[in-house]
């Protein structure tokens, strides 16, 4: 008969598997510092040398890195789904900008929707959070911060959505709109026509998802991101005109 004695499960191996449903779940993200050895073990009620065979295995398998001197981190190579090449093509083609703007608004709004219905209330305490900081960074005008803080709210409702392949594809995107890739987030909140309009869209999402309403909710993520999409088109035509107002400049110089 197929059947096998059943053994108990390797302390070493039941801490694998709950380091990686913390990653998978997107409570461990890329870059975060697991605590110290000792108060690991005490907090997994494990031994000490359970948890470094647990570590060594993550280790081998590129899920955590150890840095000398500050401890051990889930390896940042997590945080993109993108090659080194793949990045440089999106970065130097306008089409991209667009095409990229596209999928998020329809990957965002399936989100949105999903949130609204299967996320916790936890999850929109979360995203409530993350709105009146919101609120307040605008009224600081801190461009840096409400840049930051967009991306996290975003992200915040991609992971109220409680579907973990669309959360680490979609982590993936906004770390490459960090990093400038796709376009610098910046220059959206520098207008303030463009920061209220920014707000207002972001407090019409917020209002759907505490309500619960999926339909609202995904409606208002779409309307968001092609207000974006809208305004950045025309930032683009802006530079070109420009480009070409200046080169009739220096002709009339000569």
């Amino acid at each position: 008969m197929p059947f096998q004695p059943i053994q108990a499960e390797k302390r070493s191996a039941a801490v694998v598997h709950q380091i990686e449903q913390l990653i998978l779940r997107g409570i461990l993200r890329p870059g975060d510092r697991l605590p110290s050895e000792r108060d690991l073990a005490e907090r997994m009620g494990v031994s000490r040398p359970s948890l470094r065979e647990a570590i060594a295995e993550l280790q081998a398998r590129n899920l955590l890195v150890s840095r000398a001197g500050a401890g051990i981190f889930v390896t940042e190579v997590l945080g993109s789904a993108f090659s080194e090449p793949l990045i440089q093509l999106f970065a130097n083609h306008d089409e991209a900008v667009f095409d990229y703007l596209t999928f998020r608004r329809d990957l965002e709004g399936l989100a949105a929707s999903r949130a609204a219905t299967h996320g916790t209330d936890g999850d929109l305490a979360v995203i409530q959070n993350i709105f009146d900081r919101m609120c307040a960074a605008h009224g600081k005008r801190n461009p840096d911060e409400e840049s930051r803080l967009d991306a996290d709210f975003h992200l915040a409702i991609v992971e109220a959505s409680h579907n973990v392949m669309m959360l680490h594809m979609m982590r993936s995107m906004y770390q490459l709109l960090r990093e400038g890739v796709f376009y610098n987030r910046k220059i959206m909140f520098r207008q303030r026509t463009t920061r209220e309009a920014l707000l207002d869209q972001h407090r019409a999402i917020n209002d759907a998802l505490q309500a619960r309403d999926a339909d609202a909710a995904r409606a208002a993520v779409e309307t968001h991101l092609s207000y974006v999409e809208t305004a950045l088109n025309a930032n683009r035509k802006a530079e070109i005109q420009d480009s070409i107002a200046r080169q009739r400049l220096e002709r009339d110089k000569t």
